[in-house]
């Protein structure tokens, strides 16, 4: 499961520090994505769902990517959740005509994962 563990790798580098980042400077998301918050509430929800539950996702690609026995267990894991992600991304930019560069992007990064775990999935069934 090299090619698993590499994706996993990736995973965990892309999520971790941008979800660690975010759970201390929850404001960076009203520029780059227009989210902002106008409480403190909306700050803890900021931290907690952008910042902690992506931090999350690299926590659990990184345990995927360290254990062998958990390996596939964390590319089916984060398939779901990044498939979850870019298909709500993708209905709510249509609804909205919300398509910015910080959604496309986005959008871009959710479907290659997706694609390269499905992939990463299909090559170690066959094996």
């Amino acid at each position: 499961m090299a090619f698993g563990r590499i994706v996993l790798v990736l995973s965990a580098v892309l999520w971790l520090p941008y979800g660690v980042y975010l759970c201390f400077h929850p404001g960076y998301l009203a520029e780059a994505a227009g989210v902002a918050f106008t409480s403190p509430t909306g700050s803890t929800e900021i931290r907690a769902m952008y910042g902690g539950l992506q931090t999350a996702v690299g926590v659990l690609a990184l345990i995927g990517c360290l254990s062998a026995s958990l390996q596939r267990t964390a590319l089916v894991a984060l398939v779901v959740l990044c498939a979850g992600l870019g298909v709500t991304r993708l209905l709510g930019a249509l609804a909205d005509g919300g398509f910015s560069s910080y959604t496309n992007m986005a959008l871009g990064f959710e479907w290659v994962e997706v694609a390269l775990i499905t992939w990463a999935l299909r090559r170690t069934a066959a094996a």
